[in-house]
């Protein structure tokens, strides 16, 4: 039993010990072997590898894809008319050389974010202060991002001590006023709307003015030319009226005494409660109610 329990306790050491000689490095990972502190060995391509057992050497390892820094402060930076603004943006960014990125930046990737950070702030702050807001807004923008992505590369790829990094590509998702001028902008086109609406208002109530004034005189007129046709109308009926009782009654003026004796009477009895007292033998205005066909014999005779 102790020699089998010898060979077990043997192989299980073998086995660690082979364990911590292997490591796999993936498709997407540089792997970085570490002697004593000091990098041994980069691994760039995937697959199985050999190293020594700690302490003798470690592994640790690093991403090789594209990585994205979105920018993560909120300060303000002035442009060439001292007005305040926030800019939003992002960079593309990936690890080109682990060993000189290693030594000069950190061992992982959130130190290069954190240096990046500053790195791209100061350029964005350098550019903005050489231009307006309206060339921010306009197409000028594209222009600042190639100014900053130049100026980073430089930054991280000049001097005694390279980044090890390549910067892909550098874009600004907002640009905007900071909240007190912001409220301050949207005052102010508020008020130029209002006061454009409150110009549109009044022009068209001078149209309308303007237009209802023109109707009513266009009526005005046409009423009195109604008038003075109907009035015309009237006038020419009434002198035929006229000339016609006149040829009718030249034939028998008795006939038309009797006729406009009849004519007053309605007139003056249109209503049933109508009375008067008088006497009709004392006036001629009866005379025909007296003897009517006496009367009217007589005018014939």
């Amino acid at each position: 039993m102790s020699k089998i329990g010898f060979w077990i306790t043997s192989l299980l050491i073998a086995l660690a010990l082979g364990s911590s000689m292997l490591f796999v490095v993936d498709q997407r990972q540089f792997g970085v072997v570490y002697a004593l502190g000091q990098i041994k060995e980069v691994i760039t391509e995937p697959g199985l590898n050999v190293k020594l057992p700690p302490p003798f050497q470690n592994v640790r390892y690093i991403d090789k894809r594209l990585l994205t820094l979105d920018s993560s402060d909120t300060e303000s930076m002035l442009t060439a008319e001292k007005q305040r603004v926030v800019i939003d943006w992002y960079v593309r960014w990936r690890i080109s050389d682990p060993s000189a990125y290693i030594r000069n930046v950190g061992p992982d990737e959130a130190a290069g974010a954190m240096q990046l950070n500053r790195v791209v702030r100061n350029s964005f702050q350098e550019e903005v202060n050489r231009r307006t807001v309206r060339e921010l807004l306009s197409t000028k923008r594209d222009a600042l991002m190639s100014d900053v992505k130049r100026e980073v590369l430089e930054a991280v790829r000049s001097g005694a001590k390279p980044w090890g990094i390549d910067i892909v590509d550098v874009r600004i998702t907002r640009i905007d006023y900071v909240e007190a001028i912001t409220a301050s902008v949207y005052g102010r086109m508020e008020a130029e709307r209002q006061r454009v609406a409150n110009e549109l208002r009044s022009t068209g109530a001078a149209e309308a003015e303007k237009i209802r004034a023109d109707a009513d005189k266009q009526r005005d007129v046409i009423v009195a030319n109604a008038y003075r046709d109907a009035q015309k109308v009237k006038g020419d009926g009434d002198a035929q009226a006229a000339r016609v009782y006149a040829e009718a009654f030249g034939r028998d003026p008795n006939f038309a005494q009797f006729y406009r004796s009849l004519d007053a009477y309605k007139s003056s009895f249109s209503k049933k409660s109508d009375v008067m007292v008088i006497d009709p033998s004392s006036t001629e205005f009866f005379k025909n109610l007296v003897a009517p066909t006496a009367t009217a014999t007589r005018g014939r005779q």
